[in-house]
């Protein structure tokens, strides 16, 4: 299969199925920023995160590619694709942000992006998901798509700040306070 088709050359690509759309369709805007959410993951992972937020973000990563997968395509049902995410995966992450905040000093103050590379890096992926989540309501607005995406996506922003703060912790860095001056 040849990586390169000419369909871009003219602003279309092709959904799952072959349906053609231009480069700018709502889908095209959720699923390639899930796209720039994963391959973030992926570097905070060269980063040398914790080995917990490790697997914690291998396994996200391959929910991402589920998610987007599901959003490339235009009738699920056609497929034989596995739901793009179940219930029992919004509560592992529920699962992870409440175990992950027991190890946490309970937040006083607004804090701001940065710390440890690692942690610099999940507010990033944090930003990048909150941007998936808003692109995701409008796409909801106009094609209605499982509303179990939309609580995961809130749900992963959530983990990724507490996360952040996680691996700030586990290095010994500070979480940076904001100051109202």
């Amino acid at each position: 299969m040849k990586i390169y088709t000419g369909i871009g050359d003219e602003g279309k690509t092709r959904l799952l199925g072959g349906a053609e759309v231009e480069k700018d369709h709502l889908r095209l805007q959720v699923y390639g920023t899930l796209d720039e959410l994963n391959s973030f993951i992926g570097l905070i992972i060269s980063y040398g995160s914790t080995d917990p937020t490790k697997q914690k973000l291998i396994a996200i990563q391959n929910d991402i590619f589920r998610i987007s997968a599901y959003l490339a395509t235009p009738e699920p049902e056609k497929y034989d694709l596995q739901p793009a995410v179940r219930e029992e995966d919004i509560r592992q992450l529920e699962k992870w942000i409440d175990q992950t905040e027991t190890e946490l000093e309970p937040l006083k103050n607004f804090i701001l992006p940065g710390g440890c590379s690692a942690s610099a890096g999940l507010h990033v992926a944090r930003t990048v998901c909150r941007r998936a989540e808003r692109h995701l309501a409008t796409l909801n607005r106009e094609f209605v798509m499982t509303k179990d995406i939309l609580i995961y996506l809130n749900r992963l922003s959530d983990l990724l700040f507490v996360l952040a703060r996680f691996e700030n912790k586990e290095t010994g860095e500070a979480d940076v306070i904001w100051r109202n001056r």
